[in-house]
């Protein structure tokens, strides 16, 4: 998806601690995540706000439009009910490994193997794909 200019963003409920690791490994352009507060080195919360839903959809909207890509060309997804109107928006919506709720609503679902399904969903092929 890099070499033909894929932009992608990282929004997770979970914390940057993790979703920088994630980014880095799997080349996101960016990740969002919630941040934790240490105080005198101690874990003593989470900071506002927290990201949830809402954060999901307003990335996805907000993306696309600083992108000039129009939502029906873009792919979000997700796993959990937070991910929902994130992924009605997108013109490519995937539910991966995801729960019940999300999967019984999703119009695309990956419920087998892993992320490289979503290359073959947007049309590429084995051939197409440049290895990191």
């Amino acid at each position: 998806m890099k070499a033909n200019g894929a932009y992608a963003v990282l929004v997770s409920g979970g914390f940057t601690y993790f979703t920088s690791r994630v980014r880095e490994a799997c080349g996101f352009d960016v990740d969002l995540g919630n941040r934790f507060i240490f105080t005198d080195g101690k874990l003593a919360g989470v900071e506002d706000p927290i990201l949830g839903r809402e954060t999901k959809l307003s990335t996805l909207i907000g993306t696309a439009g600083e992108r000039k890509i129009p939502l029906s060309l873009a792919v979000a997804v997700g796993d959990g009910a937070n991910d929902l109107d994130m992924l009605r928006a997108a013109g490519l919506g995937v539910a991966y490994h995801a729960k019940p709720v999300v999967a019984a609503e999703a119009r695309v679902r990956i419920d087998h193997g892993d992320l490289t399904a979503l290359l073959y969903a947007q049309g590429y092929r084995d051939e197409d794909f440049v290895p990191a």
